[in-house]
């Protein structure tokens, strides 16, 4: 477990002040009165949907059960079979809802599910009373009912999401310049089967912010919104929740922090692609294919997992914490004991630091030097080398156990095990406007270690491959790379090497 360091930063270039943003002003037809969604919420328009698929998925193997000769089994299998098949048709992804969700296209992805889920359970019969064992007639039976009846119950599941979409539309942005931008408007005006009503085009390099885009198949035309004050004024205004890119987002201006700006207020983010340019495409993998009225469109996300993913990181992080403290409790003792007499009182040293969504709160370490002031505190950059530093403080530098206090934070939810490493608010600012990249490690709870740190990404380094490696963790983030990476923290445990 280490801390981050690195030079000081630059001296960063005065700024100019952002023009006045003029007032946005509703679409005055089908106005929403939904409340805003709290920041850091992920689940979007996602609610409903997801609940028809999953009691879809719930009632079909219910009838499958039923068909099945002889299937009296104890109530817990039932429970457990239920709960796999949830959790498997989750990790696959069937219930993200899409812009042309088709029971056709998820039939391959039911019938492997349904292969291993129904395998997996005649095994586990056969395991405890040989009296409930499958035959490979029924397996096979059930297997074919399950994957037919999963398929027509989400038929009607996605049928009735498509009336109550258009009966119900979610407000949207066109975030983008040309004709495509205008023809995915028209498209969406045209069609209200997917559910989203445009109510304002994006497009930074448009000469002015209170005019007016008119599409072909426009009602009205809409406003064009050219800085991000406009943005959240009319995300705010208009209860935004779908956000569709005609371009790439590192393509439009400010497009990282338009990017942050809709992911706080829990918009889902759309790439919408027009006609390919060339003969080739890029590969899709992963994802099911999905379109809006023919333009190729793929769902962007902000890194990380859905909300079963953060429970799960949570859970563990909570666990580990705690059985952490409890077994690190006399090591805590020996080293507030040893701060104490090295150094005087005050042997916990707080620090305010920037987390999740740039939420501050407050770290605590074992004190391993006092500095003069608490602006000091806040602005000076210390390295394991400082001379004012007791040989107490630099050998916990040294072993990183002046960091163990920091399982206090992570038992609390202040912080993660894993994740990037929290810089205090000055120099995340100062960060922020020298390295491209840097504000959006805090997608992600910050961590007591991470990918940048077992790459030896620590002490006096470069903040722009810290930056980097943190985007890295966050955009392929899984519950398996966190528990990699605290073997390998584990492992470097053995290696003191400062902090």
């Amino acid at each position: 477990m280490t801390t981050e360091r690195a030079p000081a930063p630059r001296a960063a270039q005065a700024t100019a002040e952002p023009p006045a943003a003029s007032t946005i002003h509703p679409p005055r037809r089908g106005t929403s009165r939904r409340t805003p969604r709290r920041p850091g919420r992920r689940f979007g328009g996602y609610g409903r949907p997801g609940g028809r698929l999953l009691a879809a998925d719930v009632l079909a193997l219910g009838l499958t059960q039923a068909v099945l000769p002889a299937t009296s089994w104890p109530a817990t299998v039932i429970a457990v079979q239920v709960t796999v098949q949830l959790l498997l048709h989750a990790y696959r992804g069937l219930y993200r809802p899409g812009l042309s969700a088709s029971c056709l296209a998820e039939l391959p992805a039911l019938l492997g599910l349904a292969l291993l889920q129904w395998f997996a359970t005649a095994e586990v019969l056969t395991a405890l009373d040989a009296r409930h064992s499958i035959s490979w007639p029924a397996l096979g039976l059930a297997v074919l009912t399950q994957t037919l009846l999963c398929c027509a119950a989400r038929a009607l599941a996605h049928r009735s999401r498509l009336r109550s979409a258009a009966r119900d539309p979610r407000s949207a942005l066109v975030i983008g310049p040309g004709p495509v931008a205008h023809a995915v408007t028209a498209a969406l005006h045209d069609h209200p089967e997917y559910g989203l009503r445009p109510v304002g085009r994006v497009d930074p390099g448009f000469p002015t912010a209170d005019s007016a885009a008119a599409s072909p198949g426009d009602a009205a035309p809409l406003p064009v919104l050219a800085t991000l004050e406009d943005v959240g004024r009319a995300v705010i205004q208009n209860s935004v929740r779908d956000a569709l890119f005609t371009t790439t987002p590192g393509a439009v201006h400010d497009g990282e922090a338009l990017c942050t700006l809709l992911a706080g207020h829990g918009c889902r983010m759309w790439l919408i692609n027009g006609p390919a340019a060339g003969a080739f495409t890029p590969r899709r993998t992963g994802a099911r294919p999905d379109h809006l009225w023919g333009f190729a469109a793929q769902a962007l996300h902000n890194g990380g997992g859905g909300p079963l993913s953060y429970a799960a990181k949570r859970t563990m992080d909570a666990t580990l914490a705690a059985l952490g403290l409890l077994a690190a409790a006399p090591l805590l003792a020996v080293c507030a004991l040893a701060v104490r007499l090295s150094d005087g009182p005050g042997v916990i040293f707080r620090q305010e630091r920037v987390g999740r969504h740039e939420q501050p709160f407050v770290l605590l370490k074992f004190r391993t030097i006092r500095p003069a002031d608490a602006h000091e505190s806040a602005t000076r950059w210390n390295v394991s080398a400082d001379r004012n530093m007791s040989r107490v403080g630099r050998l916990l530098r040294r072993t990183s156990l002046d960091e163990l206090p920091q399982l206090w934070n992570v038992l609390r939810g202040d912080m993660s095990l894993v994740g990037p490493r929290p810089e205090r608010p000055y120099f995340v600012e100062q960060f922020s406007r020298l390295h491209a990249g840097y504000g959006a490690r805090h997608r992600m709870p910050v961590g007591i270690t991470g990918l940048a740190q077992v790459h030896g990404l620590r002490g006096d380094t470069s903040i722009e491959d810290r930056a980097r490696f943190d985007n890295r963790y966050i955009e392929t983030w899984s519950l398996w790379q966190d528990v990699c990476l605290l073997a390998r923290t584990a492992g470097s445990l053995f290696r003191p090497g400062g902090s």
